[in-house]
């Protein structure tokens, strides 16, 4: 893979990890613990709260997820091990880094298992 290649999946990997960062930081509210106070909270609404919470702590773990692959994408853009495939060593079609930036395996490595 050449140079301008690799350079334009290192700045869409890091403007990824950017929109990542930001929308974890957005988000750091609706994450925090719903309170237990009934008086002030009736108890359908807590569990509005409580959904809500479970749903923003899970959209955060997979953004964890995508932030780790993404930082593992861009050593391996270091090492020079970007764009083959981990499991034979190919060369992973441009097309298919362009729909996942974090793709590990070639095509056919990935339809095997």
């Amino acid at each position: 893979m050449d140079q301008a290649t690799l350079d334009h999946f290192r700045a869409k990997l890091e403007a990824r990890r950017e929109e990542l960062q930001s929308l974890s930081a957005g988000a750091k509210d609706s994450r925090k613990p719903v309170e237990l106070d009934q008086q002030s909270v009736g108890r359908l609404s807590r569990q509005d709260a409580l959904q809500q919470q479970a749903m923003a702590n899970a959209q955060e773990a997979r953004r964890i997820g995508e932030l780790r692959r993404i930082e593992a994408a861009l050593a391996r853009i270091e090492d020079g091990e970007y764009g083959y495939c981990a499991e034979c060593g190919e060369e992973i079609a441009p097309k298919r880094l362009e729909i996942d930036l974090t793709a590990t395996r070639c095509a056919p490595c990935a339809g095997k298992g």
